[in-house]
C-alpha cells in the first residue's frame, strides 16, 4: 500500500507516513481471539487493509502472564503503527483488556457478530465512551451507606474505576434476607434496555442493589459492560460464585 499523499510505499496497511506525516486510517477495529487478532484497518467507510497478529498460548501459569502481556504488546504495537483517531475491539476479553492497559488511544467496545460491519453502520456514532471522571467521583444518590465496611467499599471501587461506567448510586440496605457466614461477595446483574446494570452486594443476611450507569445505550453493549465487571470482581476475589 502507497501513502495516500504522497505516494511513499508503507510497510503496512494503513500505516502512518513517516514521509509527510499523515495518517492514512482513522480507525483500527480489533477482533480478538486467545491465539490470534485481527486488525482491520478504516478510512471513513472504506476498508483499506488488515493485518493478523496471532500467538502459542502458554500452558503454565506464570508462562500464559508473560504470553498473554507479550501478544497483547504486539497488538498495541500494529495499533501504533497506524496512529487511528479511534480504535474499536471485540473478543476475548483477557487479551482486549491487557491491550487497551498498553494503548493510549481512544478505545471503545463494539458488539455485534460482524464487529468491522457494526463499526462502519455506526460511523459518527461512538460506542461505549470512556469516562474520564475519577472512580471517587463517581458515587453519588441519597444513600450513601455500603454495606459490606472496607471490603464493599473496595467492591465499589473496582466497578467505579471501569472506564465505560460513568456513576454507581447506592440503593437502600435490605436485611431480611437469610443469615450467612460467607463474606462479603458482589455481582453484577443483566444490562436493561439502557445499557445500565446493577451492582448486588451481599454481607451476611444484608443485600444492596447498586444502580450503575454506563455508556452502553442497550442491552447489546451493556452486557459487555456487564462481563468486564464480573471479570474485574472476579479477579478481586469479590465475585459472586451463585
Amino acid at each position: 500500500m502507497d501513502c495516500g499523499r504522497c505516494g511513499t510505499s508503507l510497510e503496512k496497511p494503513g500505516d502512518y507516513c513517516l514521509t509527510c506525516n499523515t495518517a492514512n486510517c482513522d480507525t483500527v477495529v480489533v477482533v480478538f481471539e486467545r491465539a490470534r487478532a485481527n486488525l482491520t484497518m478504516l478510512d471513513d467507510e472504506e476498508i483499506i487493509g488488515e493485518t493478523t497478529v496471532t500467538t502459542v498460548p502458554e500452558d503454565d501459569e506464570e508462562g500464559r502472564v508473560v504470553e498473554l502481556r507479550n501478544f497483547a504488546g504486539l497488538v498495541a504495537d500494529e495499533v501504533r503503527r497506524k496512529r487511528p483517531e479511534e480504535v474499536y475491539a471485540a473478543g476475548d476479553r483477557d487479551v482486549l483488556r491487557e491491550a487497551r492497559a498498553q494503548l493510549h488511544h481512544e478505545f471503545f467496545r463494539v458488539a455485534g457478530e460482524n464487529p468491522v460491519e457494526r463499526v462502519i453502520e455506526r460511523r459518527g456514532k461512538r460506542a461505549l465512551d470512556v469516562v474520564e471522571t475519577p472512580p471517587r467521583e463517581k458515587l453519588g444518590g441519597s444513600h450513601s451507606t455500603l454495606i459490606g465496611g472496607r471490603t464493599g467499599r473496595r467492591a465499589i471501587g473496582v466497578v467505579a474505576g471501569h472506564p465505560h461506567v460513568k456513576k454507581i448510586i447506592p440503593g437502600p440496605i435490605d436485611a431480611s434476607g437469610t443469615g450467612s457466614r460467607t463474606s462479603l461477595r458482589a455481582k453484577v446483574t443483566r444490562a436493561d434496555g439502557n445499557g445500565n446494570v446493577r451492582l448486588l452486594l451481599r454481607d451476611g443476611s444484608s443485600v444492596q442493589e447498586n444502580r450503575v450507569v454506563t455508556t452502553a445505550m442497550d442491552t447489546e453493549t451493556g452486557e459487555f459492560v456487564r462481563d468486564d465487571l464480573n471479570d474485574a470482581l472476579r479477579e478481586a476475589e469479590l465475585q459472586d460464585v451463585n
